[in-house]
């Protein structure tokens, strides 16, 4: 350990003699050993240094209260006097001035070279420093093998927590990953650090002030940084695995038996009820979704990313033991806005078997077109069952019935799709639909004849406005509609 002017003192070899006042502390560690016979070295002084000179500029009472006046501004820990040089004793008028600001003053003897406590000091200081190196060696290998032994970021937080005396918090995306507290939220208490992923994740350790650090944290940083890309890996391809087996269930492509042992395998109980969670983004927002840490409220979810239809979704397929759907929407919704994802969540209803869970998928799609931050589910829509059937053909339905009106659309540059979208959606209205549209009610009539001309269904009546109505809410739920 670095020594103090008690440890030298206590050299019998240094002859060294306290001629300091019995109050000044002398325990203060000596970072270095400087050498001076300048009036004024405090422009060569950083602080922590045992001052050694023979006062050879300080030939008067003043040179001698300035010199301590100037050793004290600059933060040395005290004086060490040779005698036997210029003076034959140490000045009284330097001593005096010493313990006024409680400098520590030493009497070096003539038969003492300054160079030997140089060399005790330095000495010292080595073997500081290299046994900080190895307890740091020894920290390193203890952190790399929680990690390798299969203890992951938990365990090292763990470890690190207690050779920093401090708790510690990793966050990803806002949310906590790991904690030797949980549940915790940092404020101006903690200490953040960044760790970088290879990922745009703002993912950063706290630590909890004060704390110690003699270099472990910033290796244990980068162990932190590796396991964590590598978390989001492994998570970024159990996702894609299990929205393989998800994908078959809902678009119906298999039967009942392998429905049923997908689930299985998927850790799904088929006669437990569930709901489902969905987002859907564009591809370039994909990459982060796939790997974003959930809220620690869908710990119980399975996440799964699927591709439909030119889409790319996160599918969420949630036990209803977990909590309120809408709540549990809410909690994911904000989780996506603190990565920067705008897009709608959707809520299915809670149904068991694996019918149950493409119903459950259908409904929340739907349910994202109402445009909502969360949309809860309208239980057990015609339209969602009709779509989870894959007996019934429902997008060459929607395509039969609204393919003329697209077509004479986009030739003509008229606007027959929307006046029929919105006359169904406000209950066959003219006047409504022509307020709306800014349009003169006899251009709404015209228009809606129009319609049944080229579809073959007349809007105004009951049993052809459902067709329509089923057509367009298939093509709204498609995204090449």
């Amino acid at each position: 350990m670095a020594l103090s002017l008690a440890d030298l003192l206590a050299v019998p070899t240094l002859h060294l003699k306290n001629l300091g006042s019995s109050r000044t502390p002398l325990s203060a560690a000596i970072d270095w050993v400087a050498v001076t016979e300048l009036e004024n070295p405090a422009s060569f002084l950083s602080g922590g240094e045992l001052v050694l000179t023979t006062g050879a500029r300080q030939g008067t009472a003043d040179a001698q209260r300035s010199f301590v006046r100037q050793i004290k501004r600059a933060g040395a820990v005290g004086i060490g006097f040779g005698i036997g040089f210029e003076h034959e004793a140490v000045p009284s008028a330097l001593i005096a001035e010493a313990n006024r600001w409680s400098v520590p003053v030493v009497e070096v003897p003539y038969s003492t070279p300054f160079i030997a406590i140089g060399k005790l000091v330095a000495n010292a200081r080595s073997s500081d420093h290299y046994a900080k190196l190895e307890r740091l060696l020894r920290e390193h290998q203890v952190l790399a093998r929680t990690l390798l032994t299969g203890g992951g970021l938990p365990a090292l937080l763990q470890k690190l927590s207690a050779m920093v005396g401090a708790a510690l918090v990793i966050t990803q995306y806002g949310s906590e990953v790991a904690a030797t507290v949980p549940d915790t939220t940092p404020d101006d208490d903690w200490h953040a650090v960044a760790l970088s992923t290879g990922k745009r994740d703002s993912s950063t350790l706290w630590l909890h002030k004060p704390f110690h650090d003699d270099g472990i944290v910033d290796y244990a940083r980068g162990l932190i940084s590796i396991e964590l890309n590598n978390v989001l890996q492994r998570r970024q391809s159990a996702r894609q695995i299990a929205g393989q087996s998800i994908a078959d269930i809902v678009r119906g492509s298999l039967n009942p038996a392998d429905s049923t042992a997908r689930l299985e395998n998927l850790g799904i109980s088929p006669a437990a009820k569930n709901f489902v969670l969905l987002i859907s983004v564009d591809e370039e927002k994909f990459a982060a979704l796939s790997t974003i840490t959930l809220p620690a409220s869908l710990d119980n979810a399975l996440a799964t990313t699927i591709n439909s239809e030119g889409r790319q979704e996160l599918l969420l397929v949630v036990p209803t033991r977990a909590g309120d759907p809408a709540v549990l929407g809410r909690d994911l919704s904000h989780q996506m806005h603190n990565v920067g994802i705008t897009a709608p969540v959707g809520i299915g209803g809670a149904y068991a078997q694996a019918n149950g869970l493409r119903w459950s998928y259908f409904e929340a799609r739907e349910a994202i077109t109402r445009g909502l931050e969360v949309n809860v589910p309208e239980r057990l829509s015609l339209t969602s069952l009709l779509l989870a059937s894959g007996d019934v053909p429902m997008a060459d339905m929607a395509s039969e019935a609204l393919g003329p009106l697209t077509a004479f659309d986009e030739a003509h540059g008229a606007e027959l799709l929307e006046t029929l979208e919105c006359y169904l959606r406000l209950n066959g209205s003219v006047a409504a639909v022509a307020e709306e549209l800014a349009l003169h009610r006899n251009t709404v009539r015209y228009r809606l004849t129009q319609i049944a001309e080229l579809t073959g269904y007349d809007p105004a009546l009951t049993s052809d406005r459902v067709q329509l109505w089923l057509a367009l809410a298939v093509r709204r739920l498609s995204p090449q509609g």
